[in-house]
């Protein structure tokens, strides 16, 4: 418990501080989760109970210390999308289903530290995530149309709904479009005059009075209503498990996007307050997360950018802030839960679409088209995916695009081929001609790690330019660092393979570097080593000084003498050269 062991030695001088950061930390959060609570189509107070016990466990078992776990706009987005259809409309079904989703969430982001899988963390691209949420932003805008208008869309999809829109304007309400202008303007005029306050809590305190002192709700205008507050009464599912199937793939979806999005604002603000983050052991923190949250009727919840921001903004030093501002919030949950039923439903609709403005970035994706087409590609695909197909199609098909993007530059690397320059270092051949071939030798480096499926691209490779070169070849070095980076039954078989073809065609092959592991592999998988087989070297230099064409390359002033870098990292010996 990293959290733990912090507040073990934890500095009485931070208190002030920490207490003004939580305090301001539930100012936001309160009105943001009591709305991504609509969202998911759970009662309000599910979204004070999906705060409280999170962001204890996240206290005591996550590794950033300014980082706010709670509900986040798409990770409740895609809650709703997954579950609204399969619950068929029966209230007790959905939000038994939004908690079976949750604690999958968390039991896949648990398996996932189990197996060390923090690397996911860089898993979607920057161009991926981007084109994600501004999808989903707009998703969420478009939606929340006919709460503040007052009217209810008939379609699912966004561009159906966009196009069912001008019909519906004719049955705006016009007393709940009056409560959704006035929460617009109170925020903003808190924003512009009192940018201390939290704007959102309070526009949504005055529209409640608003409805309380005017009767609005008995005129039309849609509110929380009375809600069960209190201690959460656990409750275990009882609808069939086989719809329980359909939120496998989902939940793992939302497992690696609440994650992604989580490792992004923990990272930002780790770096500006100088420190790093285990990725791994958030993993498992985000899971444990879910599973309390689920455990106390909540639904998933991931990190929250915004409020992560304003305990930033605050002085936030430690994990404390969390534990404050979750016993704030549980305390309002189990003894203050009755005001909430003023809370129009309108006021909520604003303060999601204007948290979700902080998703959106139309801008950033569009300036990707100057800076990296193909980054401005999948960002769009992406983006264009999730108002098209829908939300969870959308993701799902951003995690393919993640995972097909790796395997593209694994699969397909970067190769060179090398030589030496005017002061005899290594360098890669290119048109600016600073480095030129040693005639009779090929040196190859593959920028990627050798598995079984891009074994046969190198295999290619490495064929074609030892054809490419004609007769005149008598010798090829590859450079085994880059490449040779672990044991892969096929990677030797396809070694031995290329070994036999060029020794059929009188060319030497020789692997430059890992030499010892090396040895080790080709003694297991029987590729024959030293006269007649591969010959293993202990680096790129030691192989082109002990080449003959080299030799004869340096006696004939046809290369310069090979000078090696130094590298205080590199724990090699220079050989005395010798003709091999």
């Amino acid at each position: 418990m990293p959290g733990l062991n912090q507040l073990k030695h934890y500095d009485r001088s931070w208190f002030k501080d920490d207490l003004r950061a939580a305090l301001s930390v539930v100012a936001v959060a309160l009105p943001v989760a009591i709305a991504y609570a609509q969202l998911t189509g759970v009662s309000a107070i599910v979204g004070l109970y999906s705060c409280v016990l999170p962001m204890l466990v996240y206290a005591l078992f996550g590794t950033s210390r300014q980082l706010i776990i709670g509900p986040d706009a798409a990770t409740c987005a895609v809650i709703a999308a997954v579950v609204t259809p399969l619950a068929a409309g029966d209230p007790t079904k959905h939000w038994q289903l939004v908690m079976t989703m949750t604690a999958m969430t968390g039991i896949w982001c648990i398996l996932a530290s189990r197996f060390k899988l923090g690397v996911l963390a860089d898993f979607l691209s920057r161009p991926i995530l981007l084109g994600l949420l501004n999808g989903v932003a707009l998703t969420i805008i478009v939606g929340q149309f006919a709460k503040i208008f007052g009217f209810k869309f008939e379609q699912r999809y966004l561009l159906e709904r966009l196009y069912e829109a001008p019909s519906l304007l004719l049955s705006v309400h016009w007393q709940t479009m009056m409560i959704s202008v006035t929460t617009v303007v109170v925020y903003l005029a808190s924003k512009r005059f009192r940018p201390q306050w939290p704007a959102a809590m309070f526009a949504i305190f005055i529209t409640g009075v608003m409805v309380w002192l005017m009767k609005l709700d008995t005129v039309g205008v849609k509110v929380v209503g009375v809600i069960q507050g209190g201690l959460p009464a656990f409750q275990a599912p009882t609808f069939d498990i086989g719809v329980s199937r359909e939120l496998v793939v989902p939940a793992l979806n939302l497992a690696v996007v609440s994650f992604v999005s989580m490792m992004l604002t923990a990272r930002s603000f780790a770096a500006k307050n100088g420190y790093d983050i285990d990725a791994d052991k958030e993993f498992q923190a985000l899971g444990l997360a879910n599973l309390a949250s689920a455990f106390s009727q909540g639904f998933a919840i991931s990190g929250a950018d915004s409020r992560t921001a304003v305990n930033d903004a605050n002085g936030g030093k430690s994990q404390l802030v969390s534990v404050i501002a979750a016993a704030v919030i549980g305390a309002i949950a189990i003894f203050a839960y009755q005001p909430l039923q003023y809370i129009p439903i309108a006021a909520l609709g604003v303060v999601l679409i204007i948290a979700s403005m902080s998703l959106l970035d139309l801008k950033g994706v569009w300036q990707l088209r100057k800076r990296n087409k193909d980054a401005f590609y999948l960002a769009s695909i992406t983006l264009v995916s999730v108002l098209v197909i829908g939300v969870i199609p959308g993701i799902t098909l951003a995690v393919l695009l993640g995972l097909f993007q790796f395997l593209r530059v694994v699969m397909r690397p970067r190769d060179q081929v090398l030589g030496l320059d005017k002061k005899g270092t290594v360098r890669s051949i290119d048109p600016s001609g600073k480095a030129t071939a040693i005639p009779g030798l090929i040196i190859y480096r593959f920028n990627s790690p050798l598995t079984y499926f891009n074994a046969p691209y190198f295999k290619r490779r490495l064929l074609e330019l030892s054809e490419a070169g004609g007769s005149g070849v008598v010798c090829v070095v590859v450079d085994a660092v880059s490449s040779f980076t672990h044991l892969d039954l096929s990677v030797m078989a396809m070694l031995g393979d290329v070994q036999t073809i060029l020794k059929k065609r009188g060319i030497r092959l020789v692997i430059a570097g890992r030499k010892r592991s090396l040895r080790k592999w080709c003694e297991l998988t029987g590729v024959p080593v030293g006269d007649g087989g591969v010959v293993l070297r202990a680096d790129l230099y030691l192989a082109i000084k002990l080449s003959g064409c080299y030799q004869e390359a340096v006696q004939e002033g046809q290369v310069p003498p090979v000078q090696k870098e130094d590298d205080p990292n590199e724990n090699t010996t220079n050989a005395t050269p010798e003709v091999a």
